[in-house]
C-alpha cells in the first residue's frame, strides 16, 4: 500500500508553469530588453544621428517640393529635382563668388578674435581679475579650432566629408518617396496600431517641415541683414560675419550668442564707434529675428519652451559635438508631437472606457 500526499501539489518559482516565475520572467525581460536597447543605442549613437540628420534634410527637401508644387503642376520628382538643383547652384555661386576672399578674411578674423580676447584679459587682471590674457587667448583659440568637428567619430575632415555624402544621399532616397518608408516602417507594426502611427508621422512631418521652414527664412533675414547693416557701417568682413550669423542661426539661443561675440570684437577692432554700431546691428537683426519673424513662422507651430532647447542643446553638444547641436532643435520637436499625440490617444481610450461602464 502506497503513501499518497495529503495534499495538492503546485508548481513551484523554477518550474515555468507558475505564474509567479511567468510574472519575473516578464519582468526580467523588459529589464533586460531597456539594457540592450541602452547599449544599442550608445553603440549606435552616431549612425542613428546620420539617419536623425538624413530625416531633417528630406523634411527639407519635402518641403520645398510641396511648396512648389502649388505653382508648377509638375511630378513630384520633377519638382524635387529643381529644388536639388537650385540648392546646389545656389552653393556654388557662393562658393565660387566669395571662396577666395572668404577664406582670407577667415584667417584675418582668426588674428582679430585672438588679438581683442588678449586685450580683454589685459583689461580684467588691470581690474584685479586673476585670469591672464594667455590664459583667455587660449580659450578662444580652443574655441575656433572645435568650430569644425563634426563628432568624434568623424572627427577628420575625410569623415566629415563622408558622413555628409552618406547623410545627403538617405535623404534624397527618402525623399523622393516619403510614404514606401512609412508604410515599411508601419508594417512591423500591429494592425490596430498603424493608424496612429500614420497620425503620428504626420503630424511630426508637418511639426518638422514648419520648424525647419521657419529655420531657413530666420537664417537668410540674419544673414543678409547682418551683411548689409555691417557692410553700409564700414565694419570690416561684413561678408563673412554674415555668413557665419546666417548659418548660426541653425542653431537657436547658442548660435546667436557665438555670432554676436564675433561681430562686436570684430567691431571693436576697428574703433570704439565701429563697436558700438555693430552692437547695434547685432540687436536690432536679433530683435528682428525674434520678435517678429521667429513668431509668426515658427513659434507658434511648435511651441517649444526656449529653456527646454537650451538645455537639450547643451546636452546633445556635450555628447555629439556639432552635430547634436543641429539635431537637439528637430528632436525635441518630435518628441513633443509624439507625447502629445499619445496623450490624447490614451484620453480618447480612458474616455471610451468610462463611457462604456457608465452605459452597462
Amino acid at each position: 500500500m502506497t503513501d499518497t500526499p495529503s495534499h495538492v501539489e503546485e508548481p513551484g518559482p523554477s518550474d515555468l508553469r507558475s505564474p509567479l516565475a511567468q510574472h519575473e520572467m516578464k519582468r526580467a525581460g523588459v529589464w533586460f530588453a531597456i539594457a540592450v536597447a541602452i547599449a544599442l543605442v550608445v553603440v549606435l549613437a552616431q549612425p542613428l544621428l546620420l539617419i536623425l540628420g538624413a530625416l531633417v534634410l528630406a523634411t527639407m527637401m519635402d518641403g520645398g517640393t510641396r511648396l512648389l508644387g502649388r505653382i508648377l503642376p509638375i511630378g513630384r520628382g520633377w519638382r524635387l529635382a529643381i529644388v536639388l538643383i537650385g540648392a546646389v547652384l545656389f552653393l556654388a555661386y557662393t562658393v565660387y563668388l566669395t571662396g577666395s576672399s572668404l577664406a582670407a578674411q577667415a584667417q584675418a578674423m582668426r588674428t582679430i578674435v585672438e588679438t581683442q580676447v588678449a586685450r580683454i584679459g589685459g583689461w580684467m587682471q588691470q581690474l584685479g581679475v586673476t585670469t591672464t590674457p594667455n590664459d583667455l587667448k587660449g580659450l578662444a583659440q580652443q574655441a575656433l579650432g572645435s568650430i569644425g568637428r563634426v563628432t568624434k567619430a568623424v572627427g577628420t575632415a575625410v569623415g566629415a566629408i563622408t558622413a555628409g555624402v552618406m547623410m545627403l544621399v538617405l535623404a534624397i532616397f527618402i525623399a523622393i518617396e516619403p510614404k514606401l518608408y512609412e508604410r515599411g516602417v508601419a508594417w512591423m507594426m500591429p494592425m490596430d496600431r498603424r493608424a496612429h502611427f500614420y497620425r503620428i508621422a504626420d503630424k511630426m512631418g508637418g511639426t518638422l517641415r514648419r520648424l525647419m521652414f521657419g529655420r531657413l527664412i530666420g537664417m537668410t533675414v540674419e544673414g543678409v541683414g547682418t551683411w548689409l547693416l555691417l557692410w553700409a557701417g564700414g565694419v570690416p568682413m561684413a561678408g563673412l560675419l554674415g555668413i557665419l550669423t546666417g548659418l548660426l542661426a541653425f542653431l537657436p539661443n547658442i548660435g546667436s550668442i557665438i555670432s554676436g561675440a564675433l561681430i562686436v570684437l570684430v567691431g571693436f577692432s576697428a574703433g570704439t564707434n565701429t563697436g558700438l554700431y555693430a552692437v547695434g546691428v547685432y540687436l536690432a537683426v536679433q530683435i528682428v529675428d525674434g520678435y517678429l519673424i521667429v513668431p509668426m513662422v515658427a513659434r507658434r507651430a511648435v511651441d517649444l519652451a526656449p529653456a527646454l532647447v537650451l538645455a537639450a542643446q547643451i546636452l546633445m553638444g556635450a555628447l555629439f559635438g556639432i552635430m547634436g547641436l543641429f539635431l537637439a532643435d528637430p528632436l525635441i520637436a518630435m518628441m513633443k508631437v509624439y507625447l502629445e499625440e499619445r496623450s490624447r490617444a490614451l484620453d480618447a481610450e480612458h474616455r471610451s472606457k468610462k463611457t462604456g461602464v457608465l452605459r452597462s
